[in-house]
């Protein structure tokens, strides 16, 4: 299980314009700057798609952290 406080760190690492969530651009970015996951944004909009429990196309925190606490 992941510590909450570290969570909070990587969404707001993450969520690079501070609005609170994490869109598909914003998730294709952060792995781009990891070095090596170079993804197209079809696959980010996959990857949040499978995470995002509301279906509103972004992961808010909650959402971040029922994935990491699994």
């Amino acid at each position: 299980m992941a510590d909450i406080e570290e969570a909070r760190k990587q969404f707001q690492r993450i969520d690079a314009d501070g609005d609170g969530f994490i869109t598909a651009a914003e998730f294709k970015s952060a792995l781009a700057q990891g070095g090596d996951w170079n993804v197209t944004e079809s696959v980010a909009e996959t990857i949040i798609a499978q995470r995002d429990l509301n279906d509103d196309k972004v992961l808010s925190f909650d959402e971040f952290w029922a994935y990491l606490s699994k």
